[in-house]
């Protein structure tokens, strides 16, 4: 075999990078290297491509480091392979831009190299100043330059909602620099343009863009159907489903996702199982679909029951299905089912991973296994993460170990690396709220407004309600009238911070003015206001608002609203109206209804009522001491020592016995 020499190592360096053996090309160049040969611009551009499909960004400034020792490191063509070679590896900001600066007279390869870089970092601005630098020199704009900077434009989960403007605006102006340039036929650039309308919501763009295509494929059609799922129009993901496959397209997996998908996010839960019985062979992401969408509209068991289907089909569960499982399985205090996705989670050796942390976490404390919440809490304390905490936090919350919830806030903000989020600040709260510490209330306020989560809608509610419960609600309204944008949430939580602190009068009245401002109450608002009209007397007013629930705003009256004017009644002595109501509902089989009204015959001394209230609830519930208790209580007050001890012995003929009571005494932190 004759001698080799440079133009045969690059030879078969760059024949097997094309073969997709990059690790073995990698080899073959540390041979070449080790045996004295000094690598040409063709050898560093076939083994930096390497680099690039290996993700290898420490052997690629190897590679750097060999260029810049041979005087290559300014050649373009050793320069755009190191360029796309630090774009690939997410290396772009910290070594890319400085290879890019070093180029006399970069092209139009080194600028998409370095967008596409600085696009794959989320450096919105440098990159839309990079591409504004390469159209000012005049350099050639292509398709995947403008792809590039469309992607930028798509908007992201965390981007606050003036940057969403921005990338909205970046968007149109590409739109017009493409039809500037007449790249509108490429389809590539197209189904970009159509993902970049579609994220940002504009649909109705995104169709006249789709209906102008000249040509169109799967991966179009799956655009416009996510996308207009993504705008809660199913009617409409399904009519695009309809038309592609009379435009002879087969839908695939991420078609019949994407409609599944629209259908849970537009409540069209029906719909969505349909679609997904017509998907073959479902892969595990289309049953995350369903079960999230299951769970999303809480069906719970029937996400349970559809996972059990999963295991059937010897799929093997990934985190976003045990995390769904598990949050299902935490609604429905489903202990067993907790303990049985724990055993698959250690099986597939991801129960350490932060979700399913989470997730456990709930389902325990949810079943008020807090011992277990905290074994795997503090098994895991190394790998934690902002959600474990804040799921650990609500657990204790949950199960009224509020103190140690504060306790745990501590130690977080300790350890200088875990930063609380909205979640966090709205679960410490809370147990500030239940604690009624007004003191640690207001320091948590403090750094609230310090995070910058002050705005977050959970927050201010929370806030709220801490210092309605804590007795400063003059507090509570300052901070409600400093909310630009009052949520249904809000509003009930500050009426019943009114009502909780007997300040019925300010209850109506912000009451009315939510209603003059064109806000929706709910079944919640109600109760909170009729628990106001109740505790301040408002016996009228309580009676209009109860009318008026189905008559203005087609809310039928529960249970809740019921106990409240019944009661309201009693207090007031209209006890004959308050038996009258209670009759009328159709909760009128409810025990508690009529143990409410047993307790103001006993504030009124009305014996007769009384009797007659009492021998409903022993034929509605005969082993319920109370009404024994309350009973025997009016007719000691009003001396009727007989009949109370006639009373004792109908107890003990029907083994009902009184639970004895105790009390809680709380230590300051």
């Amino acid at each position: 075999m004759p001698e080799r020499d440079v133009v045969s190592w690059n030879n078969m360096i760059s024949v097997l990078v094309r073969k997709g053996l990059e690790e073995e090309a990698l080899v073959v160049y540390e041979r070449m290297v080790s045996q004295g040969f000094l690598p040409s611009r063709f050898t560093l551009a076939s083994v930096l491509s390497a680099c690039s499909k290996l993700l290898d960004g420490v052997t690629g400034m190897r590679c750097h480091g060999v260029a810049v020792k041979i005087g290559l490191d300014g050649n373009i063509f050793v320069g755009n392979a190191l360029l796309s070679m630090y774009a690939k590896c997410g290396l772009m900001v910290d070594h890319g831009v400085r290879v890019f600066e070093s180029l006399s007279e970069p092209n139009e390869i080194s600028f998409t190299a370095v967008i596409n870089g600085l696009a794959r970092e989320n450096r919105v601005l440098e990159a839309v100043h990079m591409f504004r630098s390469m159209c000012e020199k005049g350099v050639q704009v292509d398709p995947v330059c403008l792809s590039n900077i469309l992607r930028i434009s798509a908007p992201r989960e965390e981007c606050d909602s003036s940057s969403e403007i921005y990338r909205n605006v970046l968007g149109k102006q590409i739109h017009s620099l493409m039809l500037r340039l007449g790249l509108q036929g490429d389809l590539h650039l197209n189904n970009s343009l159509l993902e970049t309308y579609a994220n940002n919501g504009d649909m109705n763009s995104a169709e006249v863009i789709f209906t102008e295509m000249p040509e169109v494929n799967v991966v179009s059609w799956n655009i416009m159907i996510a996308g207009f799922g993504q705008d809660y129009r199913s009617d409409k993901s399904i009519e695009y489903l309809k038309r592609m496959r009379e435009s002879g397209f087969e839908p695939n997996e991420v078609t019949c996702t994407s409609v599944l998908g629209a259908c849970f996010l537009s409540g069209d839960v029906e719909t969505g199982r349909r679609i997904f019985s017509s998907i073959p062979y479902p892969s595990v992401t289309a049953w995350n679909a369903l079960l999230s969408g299951y769970s999303k509209f809480e069906h719970y068991e029937e996400a349970i029951n559809q996972f059990r289907e999963m295991q059937l089909q010897n799929l093997k569960p990934d985190r976003t299905t045990l995390s769904v499982i598990l949050s299902s399985c935490a609604r429905l205090r489903f202990l067993e089912g907790g303990k049985q996705i724990h055993g698959v989670a250690i099986r597939n050796n991801i129960s350490r991973n932060s979700h399913i942390v989470s997730g456990l976490i709930a389902v325990y404390s949810e079943c008020e296994k807090m011992e277990i919440s905290e074994h795997i809490f503090d098994d895991c304390t190394t790998e934690l993460d902002i959600a474990c905490c804040n799921s650990m936090m609500a657990g204790l919350s949950r199960n009224s170990l509020d103190t140690e919830a504060l306790i745990l806030f501590r130690r977080m903000l300790q350890t200088g690396v875990l930063f609380p989020n909205e979640t966090s600040y709205a679960t410490v709260l809370s147990s500030c709220s239940r604690l009624c510490s007004l003191f640690h209330g207001r320091k948590f306020h403090g750094q609230v407004a310090k995070s910058g989560y002050a705005s977050d809608s959970f927050v201010e509610t929370a806030l709220t309600d801490m210092y309605c419960k804590c007795g400063e609600i003059d507090s509570a309204r300052e901070l409600f009238d400093t909310v630009l944008v009052k949520s249904i949430v809000l509003w009930n939580e500050m009426i019943h911070g009114y009502a909780h602190n007997g300040r019925g009068d300010e209850a109506v009245g912000l009451y009315r003015e939510m209603i003059s401002r064109g806000e929706k109450p709910d079944w919640i608002t109600f109760v909170s206001l009729l628990t106001a009209c109740n505790h301040s007397g408002l016996v009228d007013t309580g009676l209009e608002i109860l009318s008026s629930m189905q008559r203005d705003h087609g809310i039928e009256p529960e249970l809740d609203h019921y106990i409240c004017i019944v009661d309201c009644l009693g207090r007031a002595g209209r006890l004959e109206d308050a038996e009258a109501l209670a009759e009328a509902t159709p909760y009128k089989n409810s025990s508690v209804l009529w143990e409410i009204l047993l307790s103001s015959c006993r504030v009124h001394g009305d014996v007769s009522l009384a009797r007659r209230i009492a021998e409903k609830l022993i034929a509605l519930d005969p082993q319920n001491s109370a009404t024994y208790v309350l009973l025997s209580n009016i007719y000691t007050s009003v001396r009727r020592w007989d009949e109370a001890a006639a009373l004792q012995g109908l107890m003990n003929k029907n083994r009902v016995y009184k639970t004895p009571g105790h009390s809680w005494i709380t230590e300051n932190m």
